[in-house]
């Protein structure tokens, strides 16, 4: 089945990158906390082991078999010496499975807002390999342990988060926001994810002035001007080079209303791989106490900072071709409308099949989907 890295968002390396940097520099500092989540853990049974944990196998060793007379001696077998696996990079687990959420809020305290980028990535220590994959917004699924508060038992993909936030008060398990929305991924399609890492609007924007802007290319104008008096103004922006500031690049990461979310997971992806790139040059080095400052407190994880330290480590170590962008196939997503209870008006959804999403989400955490990029990571 092809893919398409469309809906790909490079999100988890640059917060990851970040992070990174804030953790190498204070790291000395923090080194009794070295090992402590930064924030609530999901609380969900994890997939992975960690870096000195070891799992049982069954022996290919035959059992002995007891002997009784007049019957033939069995024949010696000789058991296979047993082929060496690859230990995990950088210290880290085989696998890990990481949800990247993107909220719509502004403040730093993450009590409300959707999350309107859904990405898990599968990183993969061994090989290396780190596979994304993308989950449309606009899903209609059931939202779990959260019934008793107004009824609530289904919505799209992204009102789970703000369900589970702290702000709404419906939901009393661990993990708050993320650790809702990793539920709902689980309880429909299947998807168990390890960790999690949210940015909000406002970190983004000091992320991006932190590093002194980045700079884009478009190879077509992109118009986020209003469509009506309920549309906010995201701007005008002429084809060719273009050097942004931490607002403009959120406002072209937002366009959508003249196009569709396609269109705005291209320009998501083209402006965190300029990000990418800021992040990981040595101009960037100078920055590093400001970069420290903007993102304290700034990001929502339940990522040590070993753990953090184990992905920075493994980032450049990858080879273009294993940091692989895929979302779900086009054709199995039929926009459609559906009655909204709690919001009381028929909205936006994507109508599919939910058993083709659980199959491809389960080869997708087996590492058999996709094998191999459409196209480079990064423009």
């Amino acid at each position: 089945m092809k893919f398409r890295m469309k809906r790909g968002l490079a999100w988890v390396l640059a917060v990851v990158g970040i992070l990174a940097i804030a953790g190498l520099v204070a790291g000395p500092q923090l080194i009794k906390s070295w090992d402590t989540p930064l924030g609530p853990s999901l609380g969900l049974p994890t997939l992975t082991l960690g870096p000195t944990a070891t799992r049982w196998l069954p022996s290919d060793t035959p059992k002995a078999v007891a002997q009784v007379e007049g019957t033939p001696k069995p024949i010696p077998t000789r058991t296979p010496a047993p082929t060496a696996t690859p230990k995990p990079l950088c210290g880290g687990p085989p696998t890990m499975y990481l949800l990247g959420i993107g909220a719509d809020n502004r403040s730093n305290d993450y009590l409300y807002g959707l999350s309107d980028v859904i990405r898990v990535a599968r990183v993969d220590f061994t090989i290396p390999r780190v596979t994304m994959l993308s989950f449309p917004r606009d899903l209609w699924v059931e939202i779990p342990e959260i019934s008793e508060h107004y009824g609530i038992t289904h919505g799209k993909l992204n009102q789970a988060y703000l369900y589970g936030g702290p702000g709404m008060g419906y939901y009393d398990g661990p993990g708050g926001g993320p650790g809702l929305l990793a539920r709902t991924l689980d309880l429909n399609f299947g998807m168990r994810v390890d960790h999690y890492g949210a940015v909000n609007m406002n970190t983004f924007v000091k992320m991006v002035d932190a590093v002194g802007g980045i700079d884009v290319f478009l190879e077509q104008p992109v118009d986020g001007r209003p469509i009506d008096d309920k549309t906010e103004d995201m701007g005008f922006f002429e084809a060719g080079q273009q050097h942004l500031d931490g607002i403009h690049a959120l406002k072209l990461s937002r366009v959508r209303k003249k196009y569709n979310d396609l269109t705005r997971g291209d320009n998501q992806t083209l402006v965190m791989c300029a990000l990418k790139k800021k992040v990981t040059s040595p101009e960037v080095l100078p920055k590093i106490p400001k970069l420290i400052a903007s993102f304290q407190d700034s990001v929502q994880t339940d990522l040590s900072l070993a753990q953090i330290s184990q992905l920075a480590c493994l980032v450049p170590q990858l080879k273009s071709e294993n940091l692989i962008f895929t979302g779900l196939p086009k054709d199995i997503l039929e926009p459609s409308r559906v009655y909204d209870p709690f919001n009381k008006y028929r909205t936006f959804v994507y109508d599919t099949d939910f058993d083709i999403i659980r199959d491809l989400v389960s080869e997708f955490m087996a590492g058999t989907w996709p094998t191999q990029p459409d196209e480079p990571s990064c423009p």
